[in-house]
């Protein structure tokens, strides 16, 4: 299954201008104390993979591998104080594209995962559905459409 991390996506970006060409890579990080907790979620819940961990960071992508999401444990002495403040629970939301949400949904509901917003079609065009992960922090899954005229 196809599923594309819109707010930890891998973001490939290519600027050229005159001289150079770059690509950029986006990696989101949630600081937490849940890192098994998390670890377990997105492992059995949404069958992501591991690509790195340790005693304080985890380092995970989607089944495809095309986008990555990691965690790290706050207060943790190898981190400068911007990487140590816990993530408090609130302003952050994840968006997962899925190829078929309905079959997402049944496959989570049938997990016994609890929905937080039922699935549902929206004007502009998207079919989805959220649940909410470890952190408090909400996961939108989504199946775009175009939206009817």
């Amino acid at each position: 299954m196809r599923l594309l991390l819109l707010i930890t996506f891998v973001l490939i970006t290519n600027w050229t201008n005159a001289q150079t060409e770059s690509k950029m890579k986006l990696n989101a990080g949630i600081i937490t104390e849940k890192l098994t907790e998390t670890k377990e979620f997105y492992t059995n819940i949404l069958d992501f993979g591991v690509s790195f961990e340790n005693d304080f960071y985890l380092l995970m992508h989607t089944p495809n591998k095309l986008a990555e999401i990691s965690f790290l444990k706050p207060n943790h002495p190898s981190q400068k104080p911007v990487f140590q403040s816990a993530f408090s629970g609130k302003g952050v939301y994840l968006t997962i594209e899925v190829e078929d949400v309905d079959k997402m949904y049944e496959k989570l509901k049938s997990k016994g995962v609890a929905i937080e917003i039922e699935i549902r079609d929206e004007s502009w065009g998207d079919r989805h559905f959220a649940i909410v992960d470890p952190n408090g922090i909400g996961i939108d899954i989504v199946t775009y459409t175009k939206p009817e005229e």
